[in-house]
């Protein structure tokens, strides 16, 4: 598979022990609304908060149409055993540069499980191994240490602070930012 053929590839399943991670449909909606539009996971996304109906229906179509112009692929993360929806997991591609900025959130539930590590750490084996990126990148709100705990126990380094670099709810918000390269994945694996 070349750089570019995921363009027009379908969104692809990924599963891992606990976790399939799918393509969205629009039938997730409301459990997207019910879980991104609690005010603890708006806090360290850039989901509005309340977040109202028709949004999460328009979320899902401005993902589909990403990964269609080969920009983005978005995964919904659910529960192998019983499907349940519990977040979402996604990579904004600059193919130009191959790389990617990895953004995911779970519902607040579902926090401090290890699901987020788990969804990570099969993203990170995607983007670098089937979208042959070079690099992944993440940033997470300075406040939000337990995404830091994620991406540090996915192998990511550290790569620095941005200071101030967002206004979220009306403050400014530093943001804290990880890396990995290809090659630092292939020697983790």
């Amino acid at each position: 598979m070349t750089r570019d053929d995921h363009t027009m590839a379908a969104v692809p399943s990924l599963t891992t022990a606990r976790l399939l991670l799918r393509p969205f449909h629009l039938s997730d909606a409301p459990n997207i609304q019910q879980l991104a539009g609690a005010e603890e996971v708006a806090a360290g996304t850039f989901f509005p908060h309340p977040y109202e109906d028709g949004m999460a229906e328009q979320w899902i179509v401005d993902q589909e149409q990403a990964h269609e112009s080969g920009t983005a692929v978005s995964f919904a993360i659910t529960l192998a055993d019983h499907a349940t929806f519990i977040g979402s997991i996604s990579l904004d591609i600059v193919s130009i540069h191959q790389h990617a900025r990895l953004g995911y959130w779970l519902g607040v539930p579902y926090w401090n499980h290890g699901y987020g590590t788990e969804a990570v750490g099969a993203v990170l084996h995607y983007g670098f191994m089937q979208l042959n990126l070079h690099r992944i990148y993440s940033p997470h709100f300075q406040g939000n240490a337990a995404s830091g705990r994620v991406l540090q126990k996915v192998g990511m380094t550290y790569e620095g602070r941005m200071r101030e670099h967002y206004v979220r709810f009306g403050r400014p918000v530093d943001l804290e930012l990880y890396g990995m390269l290809k090659r630092e994945f292939m020697e983790r694996t």
